[in-house]
């Protein structure tokens, strides 16, 4: 039996990682930051305390086959120089420590969950793919690509085998920000100005996600890849909202408002970093993914859709 540490394992992503790898029978130790409760399918716990430079892994890599390191600091606000030397403590040195602390453990794989925005904000043409030159413009996406650079270094010069993820917008169960709105806008039948967005956006399921890093524990991986991710369908916002609706069975109410108008409007109330991640292009190219691992997504759009619509419902009704 495979053991395998997962941080983040309270997690958007690590508790559906957890619990699909406890089925797939991994053994599976989760590293916490406090002492809480447990998602399904975590044989053992650690308590690690807050990742950054000085984190103590040796108890937490002990017999440790396998790492899959989700957590990453996100999402937070405040001022910018402040934000960036969070984000680097966590994401970047964090990770630096972790992964020497793997490769000094002995641990055979480390598997590095990025993100999209390591390569950049937006797609202009050709979907972004692994060979891209890295174009982070934030300090979240900075702090990841850093992060990268320091796994593939630990890689260059130790036995330890490592694979970097960059998924784009993923969803499922718990999923917050501009996707849980969508799903809110639509449940309450409210008329929508995106009737002419007809930009193209890559999205991941929790579950595809999952699927693709228990692949990458499991079976032979080239040499220190970088792999995207989604679910092999891009959508508009307009498209997106219309299988949202069918998935919520709600009817749907599209405006076919100009999108350089919404974008005008989007600036003026300052929320254009929001709009322009809700009607910009970004997409990805999964197809070395798809070759190289012989995987293909295995739940597709609309079933990923009503997965997380089923959880919307039992999420209100529990409220």
């Amino acid at each position: 039996m495979i053991r395998v540490l997962v941080t983040g394992a309270t997690g958007f992503v690590g508790r559906q990682l957890c619990d699909l790898l406890s089925r797939r029978n991994y053994r599976v130790r989760a590293a916490l930051r406090t002492d809480r409760s447990l998602p399904l399918g975590v044989a053992e716990t650690v308590i690690v305390g807050d990742i950054g430079a000085g984190t103590t892994w040796t108890r937490a890599l002990d017999g440790i086959d396998c790492v899959v390191h989700c957590a990453a600091l996100a999402h937070i606000i405040g001022d910018q120089s402040r934000l960036s030397n969070q984000y680097m403590e966590t994401n970047a040195r964090g990770t630096e420590n972790l992964v020497r602390a793997c490769a000094d453990a002995r641990v055979r794989r480390f598997v590095y969950l990025s993100s999209i925005k390591v390569n950049g904000e937006k797609t202009d043409g050709l979907p972004f793919s692994p060979l891209d030159t890295p174009n982070p413009s934030d300090a979240y996406a900075i702090s990841k690509w850093m992060a990268e650079t320091h796994v593939l270094k630990v890689a260059g010069v130790s036995s330890m085998e490592t694979a970097i993820v960059r998924p784009p917008l993923v969803y499922g169960p718990e999923v917050r920000a501009n996707f849980l709105r969508l799903m809110r806008w639509v449940d309450n039948r409210l008329p929508l100005p995106l009737g002419s967005a007809k930009n193209s956006r890559s999205l991941v399921s929790v579950w595809n996600l999952c699927d693709l890093i228990e692949r990458l524990l499991r079976d032979s991986i080239p040499k220190n890849a970088v792999f995207m991710v989604s679910d092999g369908e891009d959508l508009s916002t307009r498209e997106l909202i219309c299988r949202m609706g069918l998935a919520m069975q709600r009817p749907v109410r599209l405006i076919p408002v100009p999108v350089s108008l919404l974008a005008v409007l989007a600036t003026l109330i300052g929320r254009k970093p929001e709009f322009d991640r809700l009607c910009g292009t970004l997409t990805v190219d999964i197809s070395s993914t798809c070759s190289e691992l012989g995987w293909r997504p295995p739940i597709l759009v609309d079933d990923g859709l009503a997965r997380t619509a089923r959880w919307f419902y039992s999420r209100n009704t529990e409220a």
